[in-house]
């Protein structure tokens, strides 16, 4: 099992920037990968982006692609999403997810951060 807690979601104006932390119960470097997802009011769950573990790549949604970068801390078993030049259609509850497989895939999730962001 692994708890995720997410945190340093809030208000921010159109232009402003945001950092998102997700600390993880277990070492981070046990996962496959890690990455951010989000959920605006009435749709569904979306991926925003991904670290690899082996090689720490970087993979991101084309709605975020140069303005959030992902990063992690592995001494402090720490996710991190630095979201700049954020827009309205940015708002929404994001969630933190790590990653393992095979055998399958098991992914575990957070309890999520609300991220608001006002025009």
């Amino acid at each position: 099992q692994v708890q995720l807690v997410e945190s340093g979601g809030g208000l921010a104006q159109a232009g402003g920037s945001l950092r998102l932390s997700c600390v993880a119960s277990r070492s981070i470097l046990s996962s496959n990968s890690m990455g951010w997802h989000r959920q605006a009011p009435g749709k569904q769950r979306e991926w925003v982006a991904t670290i690899t573990t082996s090689g720490g790549s970087t993979y991101y949604a084309d709605s975020v692609k140069g303005r959030f970068t992902i990063s992690r801390d592995n001494a402090k078993n720490t996710l991190y999403l630095q979201m700049t030049s954020l827009k309205p259609e940015d708002t929404g509850v994001y969630y933190c997810n790590f990653r393992r497989l095979p055998p399958g895939v098991t992914d575990y999730w957070g309890q999520g951060t609300q991220v608001t962001v006002s025009s």
